[in-house]
């Protein structure tokens, strides 16, 4: 229930998306610090959907990639169905800061949710 709350909440998207340029801070590869996981964002829609894949270490699709602004953060969710993932998420805002991406993994086929954070590979 918690996984389809969070898509209809990033699926809804305003005008006020467009204006974002500033979302393109997500394009490239991220790291998650606590094993090499990979998160590589290609690109981002003007609808805030993410072209992005998962590697961990071998490519996986997103079956869901999306990204939004909730006032002046810019926040991420991905899902994962493929691979025995079982509808994983990932719920990230990126920190400009420290150029990272932070948030939790829930980890749906075990139940159990991780704080995470992910640094631009460079």
């Amino acid at each position: 229930m918690y996984a389809v709350a969070m898509a209809v909440a990033l699926m809804v998207c305003t005008a006020a998306w467009a204006a974002a340029p500033a979302a393109d801070v997500l394009k490239g590869r991220w790291v998650r610090q606590d094993g090499g996981y990979m998160i590589v964002i290609n690109g981002v829609g003007a609808d805030g959907k993410l072209e992005a894949a998962y590697a961990n270490p071998r490519p996986t699709p997103f079956s869901m990639a999306q990204a939004r602004r909730d006032g002046d953060k810019l926040k991420v969710f991905l899902e994962l169905r493929a691979g025995g993932y079982g509808g994983s998420t990932y719920t990230l805002a990126y920190d400009p800061a420290s150029d990272s991406l932070r948030g939790v993994y829930h980890q749906a086929v075990a139940g159990q949710t991780y704080v995470v954070e992910f640094r631009r590979a460079r």
